[in-house]
């Protein structure tokens, strides 16, 4: 059984010992510096620190945590602190530190011959693109949040994002990982290959492990050429059933051009339009749903513009398609991006919500969205179903925003009947309750049910084997053992 965390609390003599290691830019302990690191980014979750840590280096990093650990004390890896589940949140006790690691942010090499980058876990997605684009290459993964999100969170929680549908989510961009483990040890397998036939894979245990095994110090990812021909268009359709007609379209006519596909609903657009300045919907009129596509690739020959207006056109004929614009230029096709990007954002404006992160297989989503929003409606009468997300790959965001003029916090006690509502219909699906956000604080209460037996029963003997003692983020991803 995974051991139920009984962490002590950090003495006198500990705090001084690691205000010794990091210096005074290494550790936080009055309230009012280490109160921004308690609270996630939605305030779902509100705890208490003893201390942050803010190691400048993995040895660094490493002697720290093996302080801690001689203690007895818990410690919570945060990054960008963009968690949409609570993942990296301290609870109210007041006895775990929280971990930051934003001042190990150093690109340390981008090998163009080999596509790879060597990079540490502060470093900020965005940052991350950056450097690549400034080294003619591209690093695929892209998220909502990765202004913020850095490396390591990026990896704990194997973020998916936009692009998934072409590259895939942050594990297949991974060849290796520098990880400290719970007593202070450090796991190094910072390797550049492709093919390493050496039994486990063991970077992929710490790849989506929430933080729960240790603590993701630095990374080396797999790059792509960079676009030399991108064409993006936002297009009107009647519902999801006509999307996936038009991503069928697509397909078959390349699917290696396909760099995104984003499903958006009409009321998760209206809100966008009507609450987020700077956007403004670029059709004749509204539409039931909407689709965002992204066309991109490396060639110098390619004439992606052609390819986008003969699908169009034939969807157009078909009736699939009941109206379009194409971005004729950078900014128009940023502005495209923002009209999915501030969906969060616009929900948030317009009161409180509940988020489902679901995935069902691509040909089931229209099932999962006319069921889903049924079945919520049918349960608060007045409930605006919002969804939106990455139809391409059968993630979608499904979720809810309160009826107009109810009380958010009485809205927000019903989280859990909302999103097991919506989680009955996932499941005849035979799909997922999370797809890429993870389990974090706020779905551990899921696991049995879902991931019961021996699939969880293993992943607690694996807990147990590498943090026996239950100090890495406790209370995150699993349910407490009994």
């Amino acid at each position: 059984m995974t051991a139920t965390p009984s962490s002590a609390p950090p003495t006198a003599d500990l705090l001084a010992r690691l205000a010794d290691l990091l210096g005074p830019s290494g550790i936080l302990t009055e309230t009012t510096d280490t109160a921004p690191y308690c609270t996630d980014w939605r305030s779902l979750y509100h705890g208490r620190a003893a201390a942050v840590l803010r190691p400048a280096t993995t040895a660094e990093l490493a002697r720290a945590v093996a302080l801690c650990a001689g203690a007895g004390v818990a410690m919570v890896p945060q990054g960008g602190n963009t968690s949409m589940v609570g993942g990296a949140t301290p609870d109210e006790s007041g006895r775990d530190i929280v971990v930051c690691l934003s001042r190990m942010n150093r690109v340390r090499q981008i090998d163009p011959l080999d596509h790879t980058m060597d990079i540490e876990a502060g470093v900020t997605l965005k940052a991350a693109q950056d450097a690549a684009r400034a080294a003619g290459l591209m690093l695929p993964l892209s998220i909502s949040s990765e202004g913020s999100a850095q490396i390591g969170g990026v990896l704990a929680t194997n973020a998916g994002g936009n692009n998934t549908v072409r590259y895939g989510n942050a594990r297949e961009l991974v060849l290796g990982l520098e990880v400290v483990l719970p007593d202070g040890s450090v796991f190094n397998g910072l390797r550049r290959l492709r093919k390493d036939n050496t039994g486990y894979a063991l970077r992929q245990l710490f790849v989506g492990s929430e933080g729960t095994l240790g603590f993701i110090t630095s990374a080396i990812l797999q790059l792509q050429p960079q676009p030399r021909a991108v064409e993006a268009a936002l297009c009107a359709v009647a519902d999801a059933g006509a999307a996936l007609a038009l991503f069928s379209a697509f397909r078959a006519q390349d699917p290696a051009l396909i760099q995104a596909f984003e499903y958006m609903s009409g009321a998760g657009m209206d809100l966008v339009t009507r609450l987020v300045p700077g956007t403004s919907l670029p059709l004749a009129e509204p539409a039931p749903a909407y689709v965002l596509v992204e066309l991109a690739t490396p060639r110098r020959d390619a004439d992606l513009r052609t390819v986008l207006e003969d699908v169009l056109a034939a969807m157009f004929e078909s009736g699939t398609v009941s109206d379009a614009v194409i971005a004729e230029s950078e900014g128009q096709r940023l502005a495209l991006w923002k009209l999915r990007e501030e969906h969060a954002e616009a929900q948030r404006r317009a009161g409180a919500s509940v988020k489902n992160d679901v995935s069902v297989p691509v040909s089931r989503v229209p099932e999962l969205i006319a069921r889903a929003s049924a079945a919520c409606t049918a349960l608060i009468p007045g409930i605006r179903p919002a969804p939106f997300g990455h139809i391409g790959d059968g993630n979608i965001h499904f979720n809810l925003v309160q009826p107009e003029g109810m009380d958010p916090a009485a809205f927000l006690a019903q989280d859990h009947r909302i999103m097991d509502t919506v989680a009955a219909i996932v499941r005849d699906l035979d799909g997922s309750f999370s797809a890429e956000h993870g389990i974090g604080r706020l779905k551990p209460y899921m696991m049995p049910g879902w991931r019961g037996g021996a699939e969880l029963a293993t992943m607690r003997r694996i807990k147990d084997a590498i943090d026996p003692h239950g100090l890495m983020n406790p209370g995150a991803l699993f349910p407490p053992a009994g």
